[in-house]
């Protein structure tokens, strides 16, 4: 899954309408009007030519992404002050994609580890809370593990389960 796939999947889950996801882009240092968001938004076709895709929808790389998750978890939370000797501005990981979208989810939400699990379970993905762990960890550490695809996309499809129902 790409980028734009993960947003457009937890825009559902979550039902933010445009407006707040033009919001959550710029608390997250991405100026993007209502309009660049629903070509961020538009799934691309596969089978499309490069100019013609370019036209239709903005791809989402990983600084795009992970800023949004950071404007998302102030919307949820509100801004934090830095503390002193800390930098402004959070540095962006070189991690996947996945795993950063369930750490920030997780932060986001203030969501425990047992919930995350439930929602992966309501989803019908069993996972242990030592493989939660890994994934949940920084790049490098020993224990790390790279998300996959699937927990990922469970764990959006669990989300909307919870939050839509």
């Amino acid at each position: 899954m790409d980028n734009n796939d993960l947003l457009i999947r937890l825009r559902y889950a979550l039902d933010i309408k445009n407006t707040d996801m033009a919001e959550i882009f710029k608390l997250g240092g991405v100026e993007v009007t209502k309009e660049e968001v629903l070509k961020i938004l538009t799934k691309s076709n596969d089978n499309d030519d490069d100019l013609a895709e370019n036209d239709k929808n903005i791809k989402c790389d990983n600084v795009m992404f992970e800023s949004f998750l950071n404007g998302f978890i102030i919307f949820k939370r509100g801004k934090q002050e830095p503390k002193p000797g800390q930098p402004e501005r959070p540095l962006f990981s070189n991690e996947s994609a996945n795993n950063i979208l369930l750490k920030k989810l997780k932060i986001a939400l203030s969501l425990t580890s047992e919930d995350m699990i439930e929602i992966l379970e309501e989803a019908g993905v069993s996972i242990t809370k030592g493989e939660l762990s890994a994934i949940l960890r920084k790049k490098g550490h020993k224990n790390y593990k790279e998300c996959g695809d699937r927990y990922a996309r469970n764990f959006l499809k669990g989300l909307a389960l919870k939050y839509r129902a």
